[in-house]
């Protein structure tokens, strides 16, 4: 398979890509400003602007799949939405399913279905709504597009840590531990992006956690 990862020198999505690159999958590796450090063999570095619908539709041309793991800077979490419209715009355009890693903030909290994430000081600290708000319309976005798009919400805490390999996945609902935890690391969160793009399920909306 040919994977485009969008976003691929930051923490998801470098791990994206070197899970992707262990299973043997072709990679172009897009980057904005900070070139990936190191890169898997076989993966091709390419600078774009994920705002650029056009530049990143001819990067998209000819991939099975793209995966977007960008993530704005602090006080320029606004930009969530025009980004990830630009690239389902591209992914559209180029035919090619996308696979948005956004945040936990559209999910339910589990046990109380008209609650959202987006709305619990429990798992969204004061320091994190606005991201956590981005999010929420992230998703809206991606409902209201014609691209062939999937939505994966990891959980409240995303980390480095190590690869087990092993997590639970579910739609719409936070998925917590039995402490109430929702965590998982970023090399467990590209073994289920990869699991997905490998074995496409026919929901829109996927989460998974530990």
């Amino acid at each position: 398979m040919k994977i485009t990862v969008v976003g691929a020198a930051g923490m998801v999505g470098s791990r994206v890509v070197n899970e992707a690159a262990s299973r043997g999958h072709d990679l172009i590796a897009v980057f904005r400003k900070q070139r990936p450090a190191t890169l898997p063999t076989g993966a091709v570095a390419v600078e774009g602007d994920a705002c650029d619908p056009d530049h990143m539709s001819i990067l998209f041309n000819g991939t099975d799949a793209t995966v977007v793991a960008t993530r704005p800077a602090p006080g320029h979490e606004y930009t969530a939405v025009i980004t990830t419209l630009a690239l389902l715009d591209a992914a559209a355009s180029a035919r090619t399913r996308i696979l948005v890693v956004g945040g936990a903030a559209p999910l339910q909290i589990p046990g109380y279905p008209d609650r959202l994430v987006v709305d619990s000081p429990e798992f969204v600290p004061r320091q994190s709504r606005a991201i956590a708000a981005a999010c929420a319309a992230q998703l809206d976005v991606c409902r209201a597009h014609p691209a062939n798009w999937v939505y994966l919400s990891p959980p409240a805490v995303v980390e480095p840590g190590g690869r087990t390999g092993i997590y639970r996945r579910g739609t719409t609902t936070l998925i917590t531990t039995a402490d109430g935890a929702s965590r998982i690391s970023a090399e467990d969160l590209a073994v289920a992006v990869l699991d997905e793009l490998e074995n496409p399920c026919e929901d829109k909306h996927i989460t998974v956690g530990y």
